[in-house]
């Protein structure tokens, strides 16, 4: 019984369908059909020998063939909406395995950890206003403060430079705070791993199907549902080819229904799709289960820490970086001085 209220309810279902797009065109084709009645019901009556019918068989065939078109389009514009979904599973994989990582052998200071955790949840936000086109990203700002999340919007590409920064904290626990090699080494693959996926859903926004492919498929609907008329005054004689551009208008339904969805899924990311992924209730997943990962491993709340708690400034990044280089120097000598005569 739940199925069929199912049933039901989706049958009839006005939100999330593809009607409130396609009835205004398929009225439009109705009109057409009924403009042609009228034209055909005037010369039958002036000319009784006289017919604006046409035999349905070559229609048929075309059908087929249209059909077949729109299907094979249907089924491309789908693998392209799932693999999207697969490369934002991914995301959502590497995301927890980092914080993995960093939680069980990363360094046990709180800073550290917090930091981290905060840089990998804005990693999936900025992902997802790159592929929207968006500059605005508000869901950072309780993340990082007002100040990272304005460089953040600086930066070219925001994905990369949020890596960026991923990459700088690994640094720092691998070689100041002691985090074991191996665990470094996965981290990094698991961050590389994130970059690749981002740059698997850039190549499906950046690169739509064959625009040609598009074109042939409209100009054919086109012709069919423009001349399905004619064909139909042939079917519906004795008074009733009246039914002609009804039988139109629910022929074009569906026809543009699939020309409609076919172009829909090609766009998994834009909003302005039906069929858009749902990277809001994913992005505020990630956040939540790294969140309570946090929680359970330094017994604080998130609501106890501040937004900009463990952040790193941008000059104590230099620091790190200056104090690491006269580090090395002076390391080198004394590798020098142990290898010298015995």
């Amino acid at each position: 019984m739940s199925q069929m209220r199912h049933f039901w309810a989706e049958a009839f279902s006005w939100r999330g369908s593809a009607s409130g797009r396609v009835l205004p065109t398929a009225a439009v084709f109705g009109l057409f059909a009924a403009l042609i009645y009228a034209v055909n019901a005037i010369v039958n009556a002036r000319f009784k020998d006289v017919s604006l019918a046409i035999e349905v068989g070559p229609h048929e065939v075309a059908g087929v063939l249209l059909g077949l078109m729109l299907v094979t389009r249907t089924n491309a514009g789908y693998d392209r909406w799932w693999e999207a979904r697969k490369l934002w599973g991914g995301i959502v994989n590497q995301t927890r395995n980092l914080a993995l990582i960093a939680l069980a052998h990363g360094p046990a200071e709180r800073r550290w950890r917090e930091q981290f955790i905060r840089w990998i949840d804005a990693f999936p936000y900025v992902a997802k206003a790159r592929l929207r086109g968006e500059k605005d990203i508000p869901e950072v700002v309780p993340l990082l403060g007002e100040e990272e999340a304005a460089r953040v919007r600086a930066a070219e590409h925001m994905p990369a430079y949020v890596a960026l920064r991923i990459a700088h904290l690994l640094r720092e626990a691998y070689e100041r705070l002691g985090m074991d090699h191996f665990a470094f080494l996965q981290a990094e693959r698991e961050r590389c791993g994130l970059m690749d996926n981002l740059g698997g859903c850039e190549r499906i926004q950046n690169t739509p199907l064959a625009t040609v492919y598009s074109i042939t498929i409209r100009r054919f609907i086109l012709l069919y549902l423009s001349t399905i008329p004619f064909a139909l005054l042939h079917k519906f004689q004795d008074g009733g080819d009246w039914l002609a551009p009804v039988v139109t208008f629910l022929l074009a339904y569906p026809v543009l229904t699939l020309d409609l969805l076919g172009i829909e899924l090609q766009r998994p990311f834009s909003t302005r799709s039906l069929n858009h992924l749902p990277l809001n209730d994913i992005c505020h997943s990630i956040e939540k289960t790294l969140g309570g990962l946090l929680e359970e491993m330094d017994g604080r709340s998130r609501a106890e820490i501040p937004s900009t708690d463990g952040i790193l400034s941008e000059s104590e990044i230099g620091s790190f970086t200056t104090q690491r280089a006269s580090v090395e120097p002076s390391e080198a000598g004394s590798e020098g001085a142990r290898s010298g005569p015995g």
